[in-house]
């Protein structure tokens, strides 16, 4: 249903933007700590765009702040990988990268589909992406091909993370067809910062049905804090 569609995706995008938004005012450099806090936004503002559509298609008078701030752990439907801790910087580029490589190529998908009002927003998202994995890409092969430490730390990273992509291509919740040329891409950018793919292990799932980590509750508990406390007050 479109209705699970869109919220899918608004939860992935939020999620995300949460847990970048925890590098502000952290960041090594001030350069950085702008660049994560811009992506940040962006994915807030497509949170709100899909998480908006999905109330639409829902007609039940929850817009986009109440599917944000008034669900529970298990109502949401973002992928594992999204939910993941900060680790260090190379942990979060790590992150950034896997995800926004496979989220350009959904959002070049959606842009084209035949549906009116989630293709514009996948149009208007997929500028924004491109930008994303472009910054996360690069920083994989100034790491990965940088010093001893920030090798060991991006190859830490990237093992971390890697057990969560098989979700991102599930048959029922995913997108399959796009798992080539996203290995492909993976595997130019690693083969840039003379770095091997992750080795192949098995897959966590779960995200999408509801079953989350420890760490998604505790991101939630700070994210719906003032909402909660406070039931309708505007800012």
């Amino acid at each position: 249903m479109l209705f699970h569609h869109a919220v899918r995706l608004g939860d992935d995008a939020l999620i995300l933007a949460q847990r970048l938004s925890e590098w502000c005012g952290h960041a090594p450099m001030l350069e950085i700590d702008l660049a994560l806090a811009n992506i940040a936004l962006d994915l807030f503002g497509q949170a709100t765009l899909f998480l908006g559509l999905a109330g639409e298609i829902e007609g039940q008078g929850r817009d986009a702040d109440a599917l944000a701030f008034r669900r529970d752990v298990l109502d949401f439907r973002n992928c594992l990988l999204v939910e993941q801790p900060n680790g260090d910087f190379a942990q979060t580029i790590a992150r950034q990268f896997l995800f926004s490589n496979w989220q350009e190529l959904l959002m070049r998908q959606i842009a084209a589909a035949a549906e009116p009002r989630l293709s514009e927003i996948g149009a208007k998202a997929v500028k924004e992406i491109t930008y994303h994995a472009r910054y996360a890409s690069e920083w994989v092969v100034r790491l990965g091909d940088g010093t001893e430490e920030s090798r060991a730390r991006m190859i830490a990273g990237l093992d971390w993370m890697w057990r969560f992509t098989d979700e991102l291509f599930d048959a029922e919740t995913g997108a399959p067809s796009l798992r080539a040329e996203w290995d492909a891409r993976i595997a130019h950018t690693l083969a840039e910062a003379n770095m091997d793919m992750p080795k192949p292990r098995r897959g966590v799932l779960g995200g999408r049905a509801g079953h989350h980590s420890e760490h998604l509750g505790h991101l939630l508990t700070e994210m719906q804090f003032l909402p909660r406390a406070y039931p309708g007050a505007v800012w």
